[in-house]
């Protein structure tokens, strides 16, 4: 096997498939093929799960890359990266795999590439577990990227729930040869809020969206003042399901949000007023990123120009571990320090 592979122990921080999913798409911006060995090793259940291998065999198709060992249960896999091109593709993904963990992996891969990508999405989740939901992306990442220079499309033609999945989902990816920097510094004043709550048919006869949101608006009211709109929707699916996302805006560039899926025999007005309330505690603390999706962000800040600076009020294990592989694939340097109630993630580019 070729002694040029980056060796990434996936038992490492988080020791999930977030590592996975980061250290292949790293692996198709540079052009280094890597080797990952001890495969949630540290997890009940060790090795590659179903919707692990749904993201990685998209990658492999999309970068016309080789995924070697890829199946169920597997502890090591070597991912040898090919040739990206713009063009169309579609992908199916046979379980409830998280539609959004896809455009992760594949958002960071193929920024560079000559040419847009059209990605067409058979299958998978829009609302999974332990994922960021679709409306999530729309309204914060997705945002967020556009205002560096990173334009990303996403449109939703079917709604999918854990866990059976069965979305429609198509998305439109711009490459960008140069990304401005992320500045990310001061919280502001917030100028926009909104959400939107979600269920299948199946569960309109219980009011399961209104529950939702109404539940969620109390909880806004209460800690923040603040009287918002949030979405109701109803929308055709393979099986129950609900979910419920908030975001907001400030005049300093932030972006902040809050995710849910519904889960059996856990109260609506309980999954409104979790997703309101962890809204508030980013807001109350002042931070310009959630904990959630600092570490979603820590890849772009390494490729933008100038200096970054982000401030999240946790540092988590998978904010961590992606700073970690961002120094092993890039060899760039983020400084992490601790100021006040909040942390400071910076890292300076040319």
């Amino acid at each position: 096997m070729n002694s040029d592979f980056v060796k990434i122990d996936g038992s490492f921080g988080e020791g999930g498939g977030s590592i996975l999913r980061l250290s292949c798409a790293l692996s198709v911006l540079t052009k280094k093929p890597v080797r990952i060995f001890n495969i949630r090793k540290n997890r009940p259940k060790q090795g590659l799960r179903a919707q692990h291998l749904a993201g990685l065999q998209a990658l492999a198709e999309i970068s016309n890359g080789t995924l070697e060992n890829g199946k169920i249960g597997a502890t090591e896999i070597f991912f040898i990266p090919g040739n990206v091109s713009g063009g169309s593709y579609k992908i199916r993904i046979g379980t409830a795999g998280s539609i959004g963990l896809i455009l992760q992996i594949l958002q960071l891969a193929c920024i560079r590439v000559t040419g847009p990508i059209e990605v067409q999405i058979e299958g998978g989740a829009t609302f999974g577990l332990w994922a960021p939901t679709l409306p999530f992306l729309e309204h914060v990442l997705i945002p967020q990227l556009k205002s560096i220079g990173y334009e990303i499309e996403v449109k939703v033609l079917k709604h999918g729930f854990y866990p059976k999945g069965g979305a429609r989902v198509s998305f439109q990816i711009n490459p960008v040869a140069r990304l401005q920097p992320i500045k990310l510094e001061n919280f502001g004043e917030i100028s926009e809020i909104g959400g939107i709550s979600i269920a299948s048919f199946h569960l309109k006869n219980r009011d399961v969206a209104k529950r939702q949101l109404k539940a969620a608006k109390n909880v806004i009211r209460k800690k923040l003042g603040i009287n918002l709109w949030i979405d109701e929707e109803y929308v055709e699916a393979l099986n129950p399901g609900s979910g419920i996302c908030l975001w907001l805006k400030t005049n300093s560039g932030v972006i902040l949000g809050s995710d849910i899926i519904g889960e059996r025999g856990k109260p609506s007005e309980k999954i409104g007023s979790e997703c309101a309330r962890y809204l508030c505690e980013i807001v109350q603390a002042k931070a310009t990123v959630d904990k959630f999706f600092s570490d979603q962000i820590i890849p772009f800040m390494a490729l933008a120009s100038g200096m970054s600076v982000i401030k999240p009020n946790e540092l988590t294990n998978h904010t961590k571990t992606n700073i970690w592989l961002i120094e092993k694939f890039l060899e760039k340097e983020f400084d992490v320090r601790s100021i006040d109630s909040l942390y400071e993630i910076t890292i300076k580019n040319k």
